[in-house]
This record gives C-alpha cells, sequence and structure tokens, in this order.
C-alpha cells in the first residue's frame, strides 16, 4: 500500500477544502475542540471508532482516511482558473518564450530528453529512462477525452482566441479547424523515469513552481546540466496547437506527505474577453486552493487512478519522473526539410503521427547518440523510445533509439574512450585514436588571469560507409548532448574518411583537470538552442568580452590534433559526391616564356566534392606544383556537366586557398613547391538546375592577361 501523508497535515487540508472549522469537525464526531487540535498539531492519532466518524463528516470513505494518500471528495472541485487581466489595462497576445523555438517534434525532442537528463536521479547510477507516446484520439474516444479535460468551459475561451488576428490565434484556429473538420486529435506524450519529478511548493521556489508557474527560470542544478535560460519547456506548449499541457509528476521527495499523481494542466493562451471578463492569458487546470481569499486560484491536487487514466496521464510505474501530455501535437517542419522520410513518400501529410514517430526518432538518435552510450564500468545515462497509438490501440510498437546504428563510428569512438581501449595512432581498421586538446579557462569577473588548463578528450577513428557526413567533429558537454557538429578545414584529399568526438568538461572524464569550471564556462558559451560554443551576453557578462577567443583557440587545436591522428594511407579512388572530371587547360600568355611541359606544369592530382545543406556544391583540390610553379597564376573554372552544348558556368560565392597557396582577386598563387589545396564553394543562385540533378566540371585555367 502507497504510504501516506502525515494524519495531522492531511486532516487541515481537508477541513479547508470542506470549509468546515475545527469546532464543527469536533461537533460532528462528538469530541472535543482540544482534541482536533491535537490531531492537526501531530500530539494525537484518533481511535479506530473516531476515524469511522471523521470519514463520515468529511463525506468519504474510511479507506480514504486510513491510506491519505488523496484527498477527499468534499472539497471543492477541480476546474480551470483564468489570470484575471491586468488592472492597468496591459495584454500579452502570446508567451514570447514559445515563440524561441520552431513548433518542430525534433526541437521537442531536443529540448524536452535534455531536461530529462539534467533531472536524472545520480545516486544509482541508472540511466534516465524517456519515452514519447504519440496518440490519435477519434470518435468517442476524442469525445470522452474532451469531457475530462472540462473541454465546454475552455471552448469560449479558444473561440475568443482565434478570433484574434494574431499568430497564437492562426495556430488556435488551425487546432479547432483539426480537431472538428478531421474528428481527431493528436496527443504527444512525453514521460520520464528515473528523473526527480516536479518537486516543492505550488508557489515557492522549487521545480514545479519552475515548470508549471514561472517564465525563464531554468533551476537547474548541477554544472553539468544542458539548459540555463528557462526557455526549453516553452517547447512543449509552442508543440500544441492548442496552447495545452497536463502534466502527471511522481516526485523523488514526497510533497504534502506524497509521491504520486501529483496533477496539474496549464494553459497558454493570449489575452482574450470572454463572459464580461478580461483574461491575462495563461489558465491553470487544478483544485481550488482553500489559502487563497475566496478560493480563487488553484493548484496541483493528488488525482485517484480513475482521473489520472481519463486524461491519459497513467505511468507505467511509481518510478520518480514526469509525464507532459501536449494536447493537439503538431509539426510544421515541411517535407523539404525533412531528410527523414524514404524516398517516393511525397504523398504523405505533413502532420500524420507515422511521419512524426521517424522525426522524433531521427532526433533523438542525433542530438543524444552519446547519452545513450555505455561502456567500461559506466552505463548510459539515457534511454529513450517511441511508440504510436490511435484509440488506444498500438500502431507503430515501441522503437528504442540505438546509438550504434544511428552513429555506428561515433559510437565506437565513445564507447573505445570509455572502455579504455583508445590508441595513440590510427594504424589499423576500426581503432579510436585519443588525444588532449587544451582549454585554457578564464577567471570569473573579467580580466586577463587564467584559471587553469582544462584537457579535453578527442577521439578519432575511420568512418563506415553508413555515414552520411564524413571527416567532421562533433562537441559536447558533461551531459552528452551534441552542440556542435562541424567540418574540420585544411584537410588533405588523401585521408582516409573519419569521425571524430571532443568530449569537454565532465564528459573528458572524472580525472580531468578543471572539469567543472570547464562546464560552467562552455555553458555560459551557449546560445538558447544550445547547438554551439561561442560569444554570448552570457559569457561577457560572466568572464569577459574576450572569453569567446578562448573558445576559438580550443576549436583550432582540435583541428590541429585531428590532422595529427589521422594515417596518411595509399592514394587509392576517392569517393566523392556527383561526377567529377580533372582538367587542365592551359592558354596562350602574353608573356614569352619556355613552352609548358608536364615537368613544368602544375597538375590537379585530386578533387573532392560534396553537395552542401543549402544546395551549393563544395570543392576541394589538391594540385602538385612542381619547381619553378610559383610563377603560375591558375583560376578554378566551374561548370554544370551537359551532354551538348556549351556548358554553363557557375559563379563562386567562396574561394580560398587551404594549404600552400593563396587566393588573390580570384587567382590561386601558389608559396612553395610540392602540393597545394585549395577549396571552392559555388554560388547556388546561379546554378542553372538543382544539384541534385547535376553533375560538376572543375577546370584550372591561366590567369587573365598571363
Amino acid at each position: 500500500m502507497e504510504a501516506g501523508e502525515d494524519f495531522g497535515p492531511w486532516l487541515a487540508r481537508q477541513l479547508k477544502l470542506a470549509d468546515m472549522t475545527q469546532t464543527e469537525l469536533a461537533l460532528a464526531v462528538e469530541v472535543t475542540r482540544a482534541a482536533v487540535s491535537a490531531w492537526i498539531t501531530g500530539r494525537a492519532t484518533p481511535r479506530p471508532e473516531t476515524i469511522e466518524r471523521i470519514a463520515l463528516a468529511l463525506n468519504t470513505d474510511l479507506a480514504t482516511v486510513h491510506t491519505r494518500t488523496t484527498d477527499t471528495q468534499a472539497g471543492l472541485p477541480v476546474g480551470w482558473y483564468h489570470r484575471p487581466g491586468h488592472a492597468d489595462g496591459g495584454r500579452e497576445l502570446g508567451n514570447a518564450a514559445a515563440f524561441a523555438f520552431d513548433a518542430d517534434v525534433s526541437v521537442l525532442a531536443r529540448e524536452t530528453c535534455q531536461n530529462s537528463l539534467d533531472e536524472r536521479l545520480t545516486a544509482n547510477g541508472q540511466p534516465v529512462r524517456v519515452r514519447y507516446t504519440l496518440h490519435e484520439l477519434t470518435g468517442e474516444a476524442l469525445a470522452r477525452f474532451r469531457e475530462a479535460i472540462q473541454w465546454d468551459d475552455l471552448y469560449p475561451h479558444y473561440e475568443a482566441a482565434r478570433a484574434q488576428n494574431q499568430k497564437v490565434g492562426r495556430v488556435i484556429d488551425a487546432g479547432l479547424r483539426d480537431m472538428y473538420e478531421r474528428d481527431r486529435l493528436v496527443l504527444l506524450r512525453v514521460d520520464d523515469y528515473n528523473a526527480a519529478g516536479l518537486t516543492g511548493d505550488d508557489y515557492r521556489d522549487g521545480r514545479f513552481a519552475a515548470v508549471v508557474r514561472r517564465q525563464l527560470d531554468s533551476h537547474k542544478s548541477g554544472s553539468s546540466a544542458g539548459g540555463s535560460y528557462g526557455l526549453g519547456k516553452a517547447t512543449l506548449w509552442a508543440t500544441s496547437r492548442l496552447g495545452l499541457v497536463l502534466i502527471n509528476s511522481t516526485l523523488s521527495q514526497a510533497h504534502e506527505g506524497r509521491t504520486e499523481r501529483r496533477l496539474i494542466g496549464r494553459l497558454d493562451l493570449p489575452w482574450r474577453h470572454v463572459d464580461g471578463q478580461d483574461c491575462a492569458g495563461p489558465a491553470w487546470l487544478g483544485r481550488p486552493d482553500p489559502d487563497v481569499p475566496g478560493a480563487k486560484v488553484v493548484r496541483s491536487w493528488w488525482a485517484d487512478e480513475e482521473i489520472v487514466k481519463s486524461l491519459y496521464l497513467t505511468r507505467e510505474s511509481s518510478e520518480p519522473g514526469t509525464s507532459f501530455l501536449i494536447v493537439g501535437a503538431h509539426d510544421v517542419a515541411s517535407l523539404a526539410d525533412d531528410n527523414t522520410e524514404p524516398e517516393g513518400d511525397e504523398s504523405e501529410d505533413d502532420d500524420t503521427i507515422q511521419r512524426m514517430h521517424r522525426r522524433l526518432l531521427h532526433a533523438l538518435g542525433k542530438n543524444f547518440w552519446a547519452a545513450m552510450t555505455g561502456g567500461g564500468e559506466r552505463l548510459p545515462l539515457l534511454e529513450a523510445s517511441v511508440r504510436t497509438l490511435r484509440n488506444g490501440r498500438e500502431i507503430i510498437a515501441e522503437q528504442r533509439v540505438d546509438p550504434a546504428a544511428v552513429e555506428p563510428s561515433r559510437t565506437r569512438a565513445l564507447k573505445a574512450f570509455l572502455d579504455g581501449t583508445t590508441v595513440d595512432q590510427l594504424t589499423e581498421a576500426g581503432q579510436v585514436a585519443a588525444a588532449t586538446v587544451p582549454l585554457n579557462l578564464p577567471a570569473r569577473g573579467g580580466g586577463r588571469t587564467s584559471l587553469g588548463e582544462h584537457r579535453a578528450v578527442l577521439l578519432v577513428t575511420d568512418a563506415v560507409d553508413d555515414d552520411v557526413r564524413k571527416n567532421r567533429v562533433v562537441t559536447m558537454r558533461g551531459n552528452r548532448m551534441m552542440v556542435r557538429e562541424a567540418t574540420v578545414p585544411g584537410l588533405s584529399l588523401s585521408v582516409n574518411p573519419f569521425q571524430a568526438v571532443l568530449l569537454a568538461g565532465e564528459a573528458a572524464g572524472p580525472t580531468a583537470p578543471f572539469a567543472a569550471e570547464a562546464e560552467e564556462f562552455l555553458r555560459a558559451a551557449e546560445p538558447p538552442e544550445h547547438n554551439k560554443w561561442g560569444q554570448t551576453e552570457e559569457l561577457t557578462l560572466t568572464y569577459s568580452p574576450s572569453a569567446f577567443r578562448r573558445i576559438n583557440a580550443l576549436t583550432k587545436e582540435t583541428n590541429l590534433a585531428i590532422k595529427g591522428l589521422i594515417a596518411r594511407p595509399k592514394k587509392g579512388p576517392k569517393q566523392g559526391g556527383g561526377r567529377l572530371a580533372r582538367t587542365l587547360t592551359v592558354g596562350a600568355t602574353t608573356k614569352k616564356r619556355r613552352r609548358p611541359t608536364a615537368a613544368t606544369m602544375p597538375v590537379l592530382e585530386e578533387l573532392d566534392a560534396q553537395v552542401l545543406d543549402g544546395g551549393a556544391w563544395q570543392v576541394i583540390g589538391e594540385i602538385k606544383v612542381p619547381a619553378g610553379g610559383q610563377d603560375w597564376r591558375l583560376v578554378p573554372v566551374a561548370k554544370f556537366d551537359v551532354r551538348s552544348g556549351p556548358r554553363p558556368n557557375v559563379g563562386w560565392a567562396e574561394l580560398t586557398g587551404l594549404d600552400n597557396c593563396e587566393v588573390v582577386d580570384g587567382t590561386l598563387r601558389f608559396s612553395d613547391t610540392g602540393t597545394a589545396t585549395f577549396r571552392g564553394v559555388t554560388d547556388a543562385s546561379t546554378h542553372a538546375v538543382r544539384t541534385s540533378l547535376s553533375g560538376l566540371i572543375v577546370e584550372l585555367r591561366t590567369g587573365e592577361g598571363e
């Protein structure tokens, strides 16, 4: 049987809920007023026969008084409380925090999973388990759910909000039309287990108030926490077309003597005028608070299992954590931006639950593969899965994200580090090389004083054929959420394809020097999206305006270390994107010089290319420069490959020298003999056809007038 609340506090709250005084209870149970006072203060407990009379007086059953795991039903009923409009006439036409992110299930997965990682209970060493459940309701199931959330009381507020010519109003209108015209409502539930839960008072400082009552309150503990702005929770409401999220939390620390089924609902709407009253915006579903004059404000309540079931908030166990139910979930990402779609699936609507299922899986794997990886004596930090239902029936079975399937090379690298099986240099396929990279930490408060040198860990391993993006480095810190993925500039074209992982802060291991200080520094260097390390206002205010240069130095040292760890293999066929021709056209010159021969002409030996996200080609060329080749002035020219007729020229958006050459007025000039490398990125606006349907020709021509 679940442990209940102490009798005294429980009885005091029941009297408030029932609007009953201690004297009135004493008369009803035939005891003195002093006896009731002694029960409430804990100086005495009632006899069994008296407990029966107390249950009768409170209009409840005997088991409720004995277990004290829920409130009696004699109190004020659960309902909606809408915050009154401001006395000065001010209006908020939406929650500004919700506009910090797109209503995208990929963004939702990143932010909510990060929050669950931050709230993981670490004492038992177990991972936090996060499950995403998509549930489409139709017909009778939808009607019963609307009744459970008291839809008839909410609908006038939605009608008033949808009539406003504002973005939030248009989103709400789309949500209502989707529900009524298509007779469906999509619920997206996020459950975490082995997490802290929403502990603390309804109003005072704590996790509950930070999530449910406040904006921009991060309330994160520990230097390795991913969030720091208090914006991530807004993605829950941003993903709902109806601005409605219901919450059921199992607490790791008892509140009011209980831990299970703490319920609350929050609705985020713009200012509105309903039934002669101005409403400021947010509303809450809960039980009226007897401590507030007139009981006009609602608070969380301890629900019974039947209520929890009717709201689709039943948790699978009593393990601490929280369930968030997003009502009217949708996904704004277009099919054109979705790289998780199978080819030929152009007929599928953007907001089908099957597509949302795939996008959730993709986002979880992309951002949290490292947190899901364990090795040695260390378990993974995270387990994540997605399942999809329709009217309670499973239509896509639960799928757990496998990091080795999502990121095979990088997972291998991290596991080798955790297992302690890394090497100093790559000499065989499948090995993982490790090195340390310095991060010189500044002291807080400005100035040039250094706190100390942190040693981040760099891992490099061969890329496998399944890796879509090769020759890249990903960075992360203590919670092992991927912060940034970047290319490594200036690489020789003859290197084996590789993947690199930089572990900074507490991710570098328990023996890394100044790990906690590095966590704080890098956390301050992350924007709200947590997708890079760089100059932020927080970094400037906490450290100094020039503190970001320490991060630039870390990036430079990382790239140098990667080049040092990569073994140079024998030259072989090059894997590149597109059909690339290596040609060298040398024309007449205005200067008198010896006729060029094979021994004196620069030779384009290697050419590699890939298509960037924006549709541009990136081309990297390696040129052999013979003795005396410093006098050559060569112009790289890009053209589309066509079967007949003149080849259309393509402009360069960027042309840079990477090694042993520089670009001056669009011309390559070599600084020494040997090998030179250049990089060019085409201007996508000059493409005559779509990049995915084209081939590219790159020519080297002599400079104009030479």
